[in-house]
């Protein structure tokens, strides 16, 4: 409705279905699993479980999470998919088991709050355990097939700290390990008593942190990676510290991932971004990559010839066994993302930006074409040039970039362009002028040539950031967003003040701040929209 609000009603989303995804939440502790089939990859992103081709890049999609996804995990046989949650506090966490050659839900168990730790299948698929968060400190191990729980129990004792990691046994269904700040146990399911009895194990002088487990494929031992920066090696049955290494030089930054080859040896992973094969006996380093970003996930692909390692930084990487050297196949940026824009004409091509960078996709198979990095700087928007010449990007320290879209080479910088830095910026078609806002809540009009870049208007209205420029098609007006709560309409030809639009108008039903806008195709009326709540504005052509 012009010059009133419309509630888009649910039945005019039901087209959109989500055809792909470029990105990896690589803070999801072994969030990373490549399925007993060797030929997908599973990881969660947002309230999404993603399956994705190794070879083929196709993907799938997991729905039914309301929230961020806390864990995943796959069964030995590959049969089921297990996931948890992240909830608000006092709130249940779900837990959903996914049937995998079907994709689709099974059910979905509730019973710890907050948050869900960890999860792990029995190693005959009957039975699932899962750790609740700092807030639930519970364990409750689930039957698969009948989908409700058998029993709980608390998951450390008082004087202890919180679990963090669990794995299972190889080899029995009733047996798994859980470890965490100050706590190493083996539990034992007591499946006619329908309760879980826990071993403390016992590791002398030392306290430890465990970050990440592994058993060895016969149970006769499991090590734990700690955030000191060693790994300890522990008897299942006596439950006893074996050893525990390197005594001397330790991993920087703790051990967050581990890996056990057939042959024996550790593949560790460390916050530092360092994967080294080591020694099984001395756990001396025979080999070290170092990798973009604190390793979260190392997962084996087949008996180990092959495996991925994830990073926090949204990086994976595929190793090989028998030359160790890594090769990145899937990045996205691992801050927020605070832009997105097409260039002219086309639709193969888009760009982003975030910390420190700005990246160039290719649309048809959605992978990184370019990437430009200004090292601690912030790129808040971005906009090609009408001419394809130029991308254009605004950035915290108060500097205008433009660089070349086929190199990334820097072509000139706008010094001082504002002094609280760039929030937001616009070309003109013409490719003559640039228009910037700043979180001053000024807009600064620029005049663009091959060697000159000239300051023409500074137009004051706002009295906080600008979010958004939009230049309309005959560039004589322009139309701003900020976060103070109002939309202004700009003449370029002029430089004044053509009208405005404010949150604070009797017919709202709720104050809201105005985040993005665009022109609409007629070059009339403009549609703007609010991150804040669920409804469109639809303005009409200023008098």
């Amino acid at each position: 409705m012009a010059g009133g609000e419309a509630e888009a009603p649910q039945d005019h989303l039901s087209g959109l279905h989500l055809e792909a995804v470029v990105g990896f939440n690589g803070h999801v502790p072994s969030g990373l699993i490549c399925h007993p089939d060797r030929e997908h990859l599973i990881y969660p992103l947002g309230c999404t479980v993603i399956v994705q081709g190794i070879n083929v890049r196709t993907q799938e999609f997991l729905h039914g999470h309301t929230n961020n996804v806390s864990c995943v995990t796959v069964s030995s046989s590959g049969s089921y998919v297990a996931s948890g949650q992240i909830t608000f506090m006092g709130f249940k966490a779900d837990i959903i088991l996914w049937d995998y050659n079907k994709r689709e839900m099974l059910a979905r168990l509730s019973l710890h709050k907050g948050k869900i730790e960890n999860l792990a299948f029995s190693p005959n698929d009957l039975y699932l355990v899962s750790l609740g968060g700092q807030d639930d400190g519970s364990m409750v191990v689930w039957s698969v097939q009948k989908k409700e729980a058998i029993c709980g129990s608390p998951a450390s004792s008082r004087s202890a700290g919180n679990p963090t990691t669990l794995v299972y046994s190889n080899c029995r269904d009733e047996m798994f390990v859980s470890a965490g700040n100050g706590t190493i146990r083996v539990w034992e399911l007591d499946l006619p008593n329908r309760k879980i009895r826990p071993i403390e194990c016992q590791t002398g002088q030392l306290k430890r942190i465990g970050n990440c487990a592994m058993m060895t494929e016969d149970d006769s031992y499991f090590y734990i990676g700690t955030s000191t920066g060693d790994v300890l090696k522990l008897n299942t049955k006596s439950t006893l510290m074996s050893d525990y290494g390197p005594i001397k030089e330790k991993f920087s930054l703790g051990v967050t991932a581990l890996l056990l080859l057939k042959t024996g040896d550790l593949v560790i992973g460390t916050g530092a971004g360092v994967v080294a094969l080591c020694s099984r006996s001395s756990y001396k380093t025979i080999k070290k990559v170092q990798l973009q970003g604190a390793v979260t996930s190392i997962t084996p692909r087949g008996q180990g010839h092959q495996f991925f390692v994830g990073t926090n930084e949204a990086q994976i990487y595929r190793f090989s066994y028998s030359d160790f050297k890594d090769e990145l196949i899937a990045t996205c940026h691992s801050e927020a993302i605070h832009d997105i824009v097409f260039p002219y004409g086309t639709s193969d091509l888009f760009a982003t930006c975030s910390k420190n960078d700005i990246r160039v996709w290719y649309t048809p198979e959605n992978r990184e074409l370019l990437r430009i990095t200004v090292p601690n700087m912030t790129c808040h928007a971005i906009d090609f040039m009408r001419d394809g010449k130029g991308i254009i990007s605004a950035w915290n320290d108060g500097k205008i970039r433009a660089f070349t879209p086929e190199t990334g080479r820097l072509m000139y910088v706008i010094e001082h362009a504002h002094s609280m830095g760039v929030t937001a910026v616009a070309a003109t078609s013409d490719c003559k002028r640039i228009i910037s806002g700043g979180g001053e809540g000024q807009v600064r009009v620029w005049e663009i040539s091959k060697t000159t870049r000239k300051l023409e208007e500074v137009m004051k209205e706002h009295i906080s950031s600008i979010s958004c420029i939009k230049i309309k098609k005959n560039n004589q007006e322009c139309v701003t967003a900020s976060i103070d709560g109002t939309c202004i309409i700009w003449d370029l030809v002029y430089g004044h003040l053509h009208t405005s639009h404010s949150t604070a108008v009797s017919f709202l039903p709720l104050q809201r701040l105005f985040h993005r806008m665009v022109w609409h195709p007629n070059g009339g009326a403009w549609v703007s929209w609010s991150i804040h709540t669920k409804y469109i504005l639809i303005f009409p052509p200023p008098p």
